[in-house]
């Protein structure tokens, strides 16, 4: 019995050596400096609200949280940029217009897909009107750098994640609605861990050495 209690402490021992290794950095795998000057045009989402802008400000502060002191400029929206530069959508040439009209070396597009909510409650409550509970949705996020001067793509990513949120309110009748006006407090922690995802290749990490 000593015996294997000692068995035991000494592999907890190990394991928590081994857990507490020396922590080393690694730097960001894209350096950012190398391509300024950056261009980021507003994340388009398939929900109404401000949920595509809080996500495209909330990008552009993960992918420069860990570089230097990185120019970037926010270009506004897809429509807007495509009316700007007099393209019907985002090709090849009109990525190398955008370069030339706003003088970046290259441009950061997404987009956020929201899947309908599902509603954590009984059957019971379906007919109580006004009613706001939480429920669960699934995103993806999708974003990409691309090179102004040749329209080729550097780098992509798409990550999914599945979160409860909040501000879902049953209408009359048993129909649901979801208020994406106010998205930190609604889609705020389904935002920030698809970012955290989305990010990564912009940001420092740590390994055990």
């Amino acid at each position: 019995m000593r015996r294997a209690i000692s068995v035991v402490t000494t592999i907890v021992v190990i394991a928590t050596f081994v857990s507490c290794g020396r922590k080393v950095m690694v730097p960001p795998r894209i350096d950012l400096k190398q391509h300024e000057v950056v261009g980021i045009i507003d994340f388009e989402c398939d929900k109404k609200g401000d949920l595509a802008p809080f996500t495209t400000r909330k990008f552009t502060e993960a992918i420069r949280r860990d570089q230097e002191m990185i120019r970037i400029i926010s270009l506004g929206t897809v429509a807007e940029v495509l009316r700007e530069i007099g393209h019907d959508k985002l090709s090849k040439a009109a990525f190398q217009a955008i370069g030339e009209e706003y003088d970046v070396a290259t441009v950061f597009t997404g987009d956020l897909f929201i899947s309908d909510v599902r509603p954590d409650i009984s059957i019971a409550l379906l007919f109580v009107a006004g009613m706001s509970v939480s429920a669960e949705v699934d995103a993806t996020l999708e974003a990409q750098m691309v090179e102004t001067e040749s329209g080729a793509s550097l780098w992509s990513t798409s990550v999914s994640k599945t979160r409860e949120i909040g501000n879902v309110t049953i209408w009359e009748g048993g129909g649901f609605g979801f208020d994406a006006e106010d998205p930190e407090r609604a889609y705020g922690k389904l935002v920030n861990a698809l970012v955290e995802d989305a990010s990564r290749d912009f940001r420092v990490t740590w390994r055990r050495e």
